[in-house]
């Protein structure tokens, strides 16, 4: 190649150079450098440090994922008519969730993809609308019930090959409009090569060899040049981030795990892998520590039924490693109403607790459960019975009762019109403590169920496409040497023109 080819002239002073000769020179060059692979190693640890913080990774998530599908179940979100939630809607799931945006935006593509939730009509239909809601689906309800290590699994293998990129959410396209949650605007088949592609980056260093975002992206340009467009800095601290949060990377290493779920070949293929993350997970405790202010600090997962328990007395004040819960009055009569007595409250953090019992504790039970159920509200449409008659003359005379039009069939007993639901907000709002009960008379939890719409018969998949054979490979260069040797003009094809116009080609896909 002649001096000619490579730089020009407009004046005597003044040289024109390539493009790519001041990329070198500025050090932003999208493609490989060196002539030798770049180690993207930039510091150690021991890869037990590296599945521990990885696995404390994947219990918050999942516990983020319960929060969610709790969420909308008891408050559907509406879908847009182009499909995906608006910028309303996901700032109000991140107000009652207390998830980040660009976090829940993650949360909520994973678990669409994973059929956990879906759009459709649910059952129960909110009254506020006739729009398509998102909703979870009756497989949330099979995803909350089977173990940690099984639902880290579908997680982490639904991210791996999800076709889309949640860390859009919230950037503007090229066209300044706003990704958009659960949008198809996010709809990438590239994703899930991308991330293949860190994860096999991180799995042939040593073990604990941990990386930071830009080595890791000098790393990948390497091994996929002409991908380099798309595996710059931030793409890839994007799926650097990510990788942290789902749990396949701790501290910047691999975990054991996800070693295993880049070797997985389908959903079949998840038994190895849910071992090797059981194996990291903590064991599951089956005590906590009650504090003097009536607060609960768990240090670590409980066990399943023992989390249930805690989560029907108890408010999750603050969430992560060691959560910490808040036993209120509302909290112990939110209890009550779903059939715990005093004495099995009682029971249960004398079992369960490291540490004493603060007496607070004993003395606000004792209180809330003498009050609990004085009044009892059952169908008549609706009844309210007392014990105490002059108990209920005050609350059948007090104001919020007025809407409820009650009326006493005798000292102990008074009806409704109004739903037992009706009844007893209203009775509560004025101060009271009314109890549902059932034709014997026990307590009955009468609490909404939470919204569920059908899983999808569809969902949006990555199935990596397979190498064709040499046959094929060699028919189709056939075929086009064919074609560019004797095209229908009749006139041949210079194969410089050709080589361009196939570059063209691939360029615009």
């Amino acid at each position: 190649m002649c001096s000619s080819d490579l730089v020009g002239s407009d004046s005597g002073d003044t040289v024109i150079l390539p493009r790519v000769v001041a990329q070198v020179m500025r050090g932003d060059l999208p493609g490989p450098t060196g002539l030798r692979a770049p180690d993207p190693t930039r510091h150690t640890t021991t890869q037990a440090d590296a599945d521990s913080v990885a696995a404390g990774a994947a219990i918050d998530l999942l516990r983020e994922f319960d929060l969610l599908i709790q969420t909308l179940s008891s408050t559907p979100v509406p879908e847009l008519r182009s499909g995906g939630l608006g910028v309303r809607e996901v700032k109000k799931l991140t107000k009652l969730t207390g998830i980040d945006e660009q976090r829940l935006g993650l949360i909520l593509e994973v678990a669409a993809a994973a059929g956990l939730i879906a759009p459709g009509t649910p059952d129960p239909e909110p009254a506020d609308g006739n729009a398509p809601y998102w909703a979870p689906t009756v497989a949330a309800d099979r995803f909350i019930e089977i173990s940690t290590a099984a639902r880290w699994q579908l997680v982490a293998w639904t991210w791996l090959n999800l076709p889309a990129r949640p860390s859009l959410v919230g950037s503007r396209g090229p066209d300044g409009k706003p990704f958009g949650v659960l949008s198809d605007a996010l709809y990438s088949t590239a994703a899930p090569l991308d991330r293949r592609l860190l994860l096999t980056v991180l799995n042939d260093l040593p073990a604990g060899a941990g990386v930071d975002p830009e080595s890791a992206a000098q790393a990948m340009v390497w091994q996929r040049p002409r991908w380099a467009a798309r595996l710059q800095l931030d793409p890839v601290t994007n799926l650097l981030r990510e990788a942290h949060a789902v749990g396949l990377v701790g501290r910047g290493a691999i975990a054991g795990p996800a070693r295993l779920l880049l070797a997985q070949r389908g959903e079949d293929d998840a038994e190895p892998v849910i071992n090797a993350m059981a194996k990291v997970l903590p064991a599951p405790l089956d005590h906590f520590l009650l504090q003097a202010d009536l607060t609960v600090v768990v240090p670590g997962p409980l066990l399943r039924e023992l989390a249930e328990q805690l989560d029907a007395v108890a408010t999750v004040e603050s969430a992560g490693a060691a959560m910490v819960y808040r036993i209120s009055e509302p909290s112990i009569r939110r209890a009550l109403d779903a059939g715990h007595t005093a004495g099995g409250l009682h029971t249960f953090f004398e079992k369960h607790s490291k540490t004493p019992v603060p007496q607070g504790l004993t003395y606000l039970i004792d209180d809330v459960a003498r009050r609990h159920g004085q009044l009892r509200v059952g169908m008549a449409a609706s009844f309210v019975r007392c014990e105490d008659p002059a108990l209920l003359a005050q609350a059948v005379s007090t104001p919020a009762a007025e809407p409820l039009e009650l009326r006493i069939l005798a000292p102990t007993v008074a009806v409704s019109q109004a739903s037992i639901g009706d009844v007893l907000a209203a009775l509560r709002a004025g101060g009271f403590v009314p109890a549902a009960e059932d034709s014997t008379g026990a307590v009955v939890d009468i609490r909404a169920r939470g919204a569920r719409v059908p899983a999808p018969a569809r969902r949006r998949v990555f199935r990596p496409l397979t190498a064709p054979p040499p046959q094929t490979l060699g028919a189709i260069v056939a075929v086009m040497r064919s074609v560019a040797a004797a095209p229908r003009s009749g006139e041949r094809l210079d194969p410089a023109v050709l080589i361009a116009l196939l570059q063209q080609a691939a360029l615009e896909q």
